[in-house]
């Protein structure tokens, strides 16, 4: 039996127990998976209970995809080498005595923008998520600009990108000139910047889906954007979980539009 759940604080709203159920009822496999409330600073308490227990494995959400990579030598994880150069990982699966880091949202990124000019890229944020967005484009991207709160993220940034040359700008810098715009900010970080967006971007992708949508991701539909929303980002990382933690080959077409339905059925 599978034994499950998504970490994170805070993690009411999370999609990811729905997506997870409605995926191991398809498959016909005995699960449970639910949504426990772990902070960093409780992150080292719970995870020294888990190895105790029979968990299968956990989904990763804010703010714990940086902190499982900080606690990965005390703990003796196996940090996926990729994982290890984001210095984030949103998966975890147990293998012996011990737990295997590795990143989906990276993955699932990768899918999402296969076919995407990207060839100028802005992401907004530095943490994770924008971590793993940074290494799907490398290379794929003649140039990704940054727009960064806090100046600390750029050496973090800085190590993953080993092909595409790097920008950072502030907050309040134009997204106008951009093939790609991601958007990894907590809610409302963005609100500012739809109220001067004035022309479409050729390709945005909101990681949010609560709130769903953004007032970015409403203001670039409107304006003709095409769009990569919350929703296609959970559900593609989650294909990837889903198949770690069963260790089934299944139909991802299949299964995407079955998560999809469900999760939009959800928030409509």
């Amino acid at each position: 039996m599978i034994k499950a759940a998504v970490l994170g604080s805070p993690i009411t709203h999370s999609l990811s127990p729905l997506l997870h159920k409605k995926a191991y009822e398809l498959l016909n496999i005995e699960a449970s998976y639910e949504a426990v409330e772990v902070t960093p600073q409780g992150a080292e308490n719970f995870f020294r209970k888990a190895l105790e227990d029979n968990w299968t494995g956990f989904s990763l959400t804010m703010p714990l995809k940086e902190t499982v990579i900080d606690l990965g030598p005390e703990f003796d994880f196996e940090i996926d080498p990729v994982a290890q150069l984001m210095k984030s990982g949103n998966t975890m699966v147990r293998q012996g005595d011990t737990f295997h880091i590795s990143s989906t949202d990276r993955t699932g990124f990768m899918r999402l923008f296969e076919g995407v000019d990207c060839a100028r890229t802005l992401i907004i944020g530095g943490g994770g998520t924008a971590r793993a967005a940074l290494s799907a484009l490398d290379g794929r991207a003649e140039n990704i600009d940054f727009l960064l709160r806090s100046p600390t993220r750029k050496e973090a940034l800085g190590q993953i990108a080993r092909h595409s040359t790097l920008g950072f700008f502030p907050m309040n810098h134009s997204l106008a000139g951009y093939d790609l715009v991601v958007s990894t900010v907590p809610a409302g970080v963005t609100d500012a910047l739809s109220e001067t967006l004035a022309s479409p971007i050729p390709t945005l992708c909101e990681v949010l889906y609560n709130p769903f949508p953004t007032k970015l991701l409403a203001k670039a539909k409107v304006l003709g954007s095409s769009t990569i929303d919350g929703i296609d980002l959970l559900v593609e990382q989650a294909l990837d979980q889903i198949a770690i933690f069963t260790a089934r080959d299944f139909d991802y077409a299949i299964m995407r539009n079955e998560l999809q339905k469900a999760a939009r059925a959800h928030l409509n």
